[in-house]
């Protein structure tokens, strides 16, 4: 269901777009890049100039390497685009800590501290945050995501929709359904 419309008339004046694409390498592993892009329509006064409209005022890129257990094995950062040229782009070289991270144990927590502040680019960090998910949908390419191997689907209990309670988990994935304990 789409949003209604806009009550008051209203004018765009700035884009975000975060992208992230997911691959697999030819030597197993899967790759993430992602990118994190802000434009404005209007030209845009910075201290460092003016940015005629549509230019890009960040265009921030990431790459992640990952082994089967989602763990981070290679990493890499970039600013392509930044508003105070010369200062912003220093700090890419601080994301190869990254290496050793498991996007799926307390990433985002993590990512959150090591980089807070004056330890990392607040847009840089903004775009890591998409990277568990992005990484889980990358390898649900290659399963089917109902599969039965035994184990509780990974999906289950980690969205609303997914709750093992929920009439949708009693349609979809019924050997895994749970009625509420208050359900009796």
């Amino acid at each position: 269901m789409p949003l209604p419309p806009p009550r008051v008339p209203r004018q765009k004046v700035h884009l975000r777009q975060i992208n992230v694409e997911g691959y697999r390498r030819d030597d197993g592993m899967l790759e993430l890049e992602a990118c994190l892009r802000d434009t404005k329509e209007l030209d845009y006064v910075l201290a460092s100039g003016v940015r005629p409209a549509g230019d890009a005022i960040h265009e921030m890129r990431l790459r992640v390497t990952l082994d089967a257990d989602f763990t981070i094995v290679d990493a890499e950062a970039c600013s392509e685009r930044v508003p105070y040229p010369g200062g912003c782009e220093t700090i890419a070289p601080a994301y190869r800590q990254l290496i050793g991270l498991n996007l799926m144990r307390g990433f985002r927590r993590t990512v959150s501290e090591m980089f807070s502040d004056v330890r990392g680019c607040s847009h840089m960090t903004e775009l890591l945050l998409s990277l568990p998910t992005a990484a889980i949908q990358t390898l649900a390419t290659f399963r089917r995501d109902n599969e039965d191997g035994g184990e509780k689907p990974f999906q289950l209990d980690r969205c609303h929709a997914l709750e093992t309670s929920t009439q949708t988990v009693r349609l979809y994935y019924p050997k895994w359904h749970r009625s509420r304990a208050n359900d009796s």
